[in-house]
């Protein structure tokens, strides 16, 4: 992923990132960065000229505008 190596990696709080892509319908796919903080995806990057950066790499492989929602880990193995 071009765009989270050369922009979001860069971004304050960043700590990885997985990729998977849908089986039964192929064409979607599941971004999930993980961030120090809330305030580092919400505030550090999103306002930042790196969201725009980012946008304009990855801004044209979308059918239509991501649903971006935050969650907390609770449990890992």
């Amino acid at each position: 992923m071009r765009g989270v190596e050369t922009v979001i990696a860069k971004a304050q709080g960043f700590q990885g990132y997985k990729v998977n892509k849908g089986i039964e319908h192929p064409e979607r796919y599941v971004l999930m960065i993980f961030w120090d903080t809330l305030e580092d995806h919400t505030v550090h990057f999103r306002q930042s000229p790196a969201f725009a950066e980012w946008r304009a790499i990855v801004g044209s492989f979308f059918a239509a505008p991501p649903v971006v929602e935050h969650f907390e880990l609770l449990a890992k193995s």
